[in-house]
């Protein structure tokens, strides 16, 4: 397997926009990413397409990719049409990284899109309770705020976390989202604010849950000899991880715990070397959950993080620099590529106000999606080299 490199990075300001299509939504960064490159667009030679959930918002099934890509002018090329919850747009950047390592591409295009609103908040949120076993979950109505309540009260009652903690995480990233241009919600907010929100699904409140989204993300990804031809710091592929769920005892790792053991295994790094890292905060608390699964610190010690300001910009190690799901908003397909963009961005000192100095030479994504067993269906790890 050869070495890959990320190239030109974009996407779309996350928000509310009833007026877009799912085309309209990808085709500024698919053209934003060509011209970064510094690329023939004719020289592209496959590319995957991570979408979720268009067939029950819109009614587009099937050929997602190919009617997104026709509106953007690129044809004849093979189109994978890439469907995996939330984890739909890393998925693309993980077939996209395996087809160029492998050979069979030279360069690739990964795309993601999503359109969550539909004028109809509740139909949204149906749609994705679409992404858990409908003959278990389904049947019992429960939805995602709930199943990451259970997690979040029994980590809780285990490790003694407090709700000011998990509320810390949202000050953060609200914080962190303020500074990016890229931001669903720029606004700052208080621990108090926070926990007085209203009610969810506790201890969950509104403001510790990410919002539904319309987006689009895109980033090609080629050769060393591509990656010098920008002009820019190359930013190379460490290693790039898919996992699914698993029947796992009591005692055994969880999956994010397990994909991204393999992650820093196949890249050769250690979670101590990570300089920076975007994680799936579908729920603030969740992102406390993830530092410790992903070795960033011991179980139960992901409280300490967040109150002594490791994570936050400033600290040894920031983490949702872009504002996360909680601020910048959570368009399902896109937002794996759209943590990639921010690494990417860090890295080459191009974040603006958010920038981390000097800028990081090591950072990790984190992206799940979905719910299966209790467990978090799929997940997808990456870690970038520069």
């Amino acid at each position: 397997m050869r070495e890959t490199y990320i190239l030109g990075v974009s996407m779309t300001r996350f928000g509310k926009f009833l007026d877009r299509t799912l085309q309209d939504l990808a085709y500024e960064p698919i053209w934003n990413a060509i011209r970064e490159s510094n690329i023939d667009p004719h020289a592209i030679d496959i590319a995957f397409i991570g979408n979720a959930y268009a067939g029950l918002i819109t009614g587009q099934e099937s050929v997602r990719g190919q009617v997104i890509l026709r509106e953007a002018g690129i044809s004849k090329i093979p189109m994978i049409n890439v469907e995996n919850a939330c984890a739909s747009g890393s998925t693309a950047f993980y077939l996209a990284h395996k087809a160029v390592a492998s050979g069979q591409a030279e360069l690739a295009l990964a795309v993601g899109a999503e359109k969550l609103f539909c004028g109809d908040t509740g139909r949204s949120l149906k749609v994705l309770s679409t992404s858990s076993d409908q003959e278990i979950e389904g049947r019992m109505g429960i939805l995602f705020a709930g199943i990451y309540a259970m997690r979040v009260r029994g980590h809780m009652e285990k490790y003694r976390i407090t709700r000011e903690q998990m509320a810390k995480v949202a000050v953060k990233n609200h914080d962190h989202g303020a500074l990016n241009p890229h931001a669903q919600y720029r606004n700052r907010v208080t621990v108090e604010e926070v926990l007085s929100s209203r009610m969810i699904a506790d201890p969950i409140t509104l403001l510790m849950t990410c919002p539904l989204g319309d987006g689009g993300a895109a980033l090609l990804i080629g050769t060393k000899e591509m990656a010098k031809r920008m002009g820019k710091r190359p930013v190379r592929v460490g290693s790039t991880v898919l996992g699914s769920f698993g029947f796992t005892r009591k005692d055994e790792r969880s999956i994010a715990a397990r994909v991204s053991n393999k992650a820093y295994e196949e890249a050769g790094m250690r979670p101590r070397d990570i300089q920076v890292a975007e994680l799936h905060d579908a729920v603030a608390p969740v992102e406390l959950f993830l530092y410790e699964e992903l070795g960033f610190c011991g179980p139960g010690e992901s409280g300490r993080m967040i109150d002594e300001g490791v994570t936050w910009l400033g600290g040894k190690l920031p983490v949702n620099t872009s504002g996360g799901l909680t601020s910048k908003g959570h368009p399902a397909g896109a937002t794996g590529l759209a943590q990639v963009a921010e690494i990417v961005w860090q890295m080459r000192g191009e974040a603006g106000q958010r920038q981390i100095n000097p800028a990081p030479s090591v950072g990790l994504v984190e992206n799940g999606g979905g719910n299966v067993a209790g467990e978090t269906a799929v997940v997808a790890v990456h870690i970038l080299l520069a």
